[in-house]
């Protein structure tokens, strides 16, 4: 079974401990960790990458000290070893230009405001991993009974 990882980032400890705990469910099938800024993350992605893990999600805050989630997800986004890598925004102080950017430059996969819904957040999570096994033509049936099913028959079709 393959290494997968979600990493989730956010400088504000209480945001960030509140997403880990709406995607606790998946650490029976997927590594979480977690960053408190851009660079802390980069930093990770290395080290995984480097372990031979697979960066399936990742999860940014918009507005941090530093690097933006923005231009963190755009550096994932650009860097060839992250290509299939999913990315999501979350945020509640973006304006309408940082959502363009995103969507432009850093290619996200979903744009979710805060507050969230957590059971939302979840099944995004679960779909976009589902999505990263089958782009990276990784084994599936190592995780079937954790995957996004609707992804699996679409994507056997």
């Amino acid at each position: 079974m393959e290494k997968l990882n979600l990493i989730c980032v956010d400088d504000q400890r209480e945001v960030l401990s509140a997403v880990l705990q709406d995607l606790a469910p998946l650490k029976t099938w997927v590594n979480i960790e977690e960053c408190e800024s851009a660079d802390e993350a980069l930093d990770l992605l290395d080290e995984l990458d480097g372990e031979g893990g697979y960066i399936a999600l990742v999860i940014s805050d918009h507005i941090m000290p530093g690097k933006n989630g923005v231009e963190l997800l755009t550096d994932v986004s650009h860097d060839y070893r992250f290509l299939r890598t999913k990315k999501v925004l979350l945020t509640g102080q973006a304006t309408h230009q940082d959502t363009i950017t995103a969507i432009n430059r850093a290619r996200i996969e979903s744009y979710i405001e805060k507050p969230w819904n957590a059971s939302e957040l979840l099944a995004l999570a679960t779909r976009l991993i589902t999505e990263y096994i089958f782009d990276k033509g990784l084994e599936y049936t190592d995780y079937q009974e954790h995957l996004d099913q609707q992804v699996v028959l679409d994507r056997l079709r």
